[in-house]
């Protein structure tokens, strides 16, 4: 297979991805179909998109900052991969982080309301819900040894070892 990122349509309304400007890193990926997520709930929302990666790279399914700035829905899994071989529609993990349901006139909030705000969500279909990243991947053949102790350069420490502030 060539190097190039084949799509299909799973779903008739899905909306192939796009870079939204030359020399972005990321293509916006859509919703398929409304989704409603309660506080602390975690849903699958589906693209309406197949892929077919050739082998040496990956997709990497990222949020899109907009939402993680103004709203309470999260990727938990982020960046989420899409591995070479998957072949299935291509779903989005989204995650409602709202831990209480605030008093509003609106019966869901949408990506799209104004202000980070607490409560149900609702992802209507063709809203812009992540960024795709296309990378390339290396592969290594893991070598089972008695120590790694000699093998480079040992910078010590552990997790958190050279601390948090400057």
């Amino acid at each position: 297979m060539e190097d190039k990122l084949y799509i299909s349509k799973c779903r008739k309304d899905a909306v192939i991805p796009k870079y939204a400007n030359p020399g972005d890193a990321g293509m916006d990926i859509y919703a398929a179909e409304d989704v409603i997520i309660e506080p602390g709930c975690t849903k699958l929302v589906p693209t309406g998109l197949k892929m077919a990666i050739p082998v040496g790279y990956e997709v990497q399914i990222r949020p899109r900052s907009g939402i993680s700035l103004k709203t309470m829905l999260r990727i938990p899994n982020a960046p989420g991969t899409i591995d070479s071989g998957y072949r299935d529609e291509v779903n989005v993990i989204v995650h409602n982080a709202s831990i209480r349901q605030e008093t509003s006139d609106e019966m869901y909030f949408t990506p799209d309301s104004k202000g980070v705000r607490h409560g149900t969500y609702l992802i209507r279909k063709g809203d812009r819900i992540a960024q795709m990243v296309i990378a390339k991947v290396e592969y290594l053949t893991p070598q089972l040894v008695e120590s790694v102790e000699d093998i480079g350069e040992n910078r010590g420490g552990g997790f958190g070892s050279t601390g948090v502030t400057g």
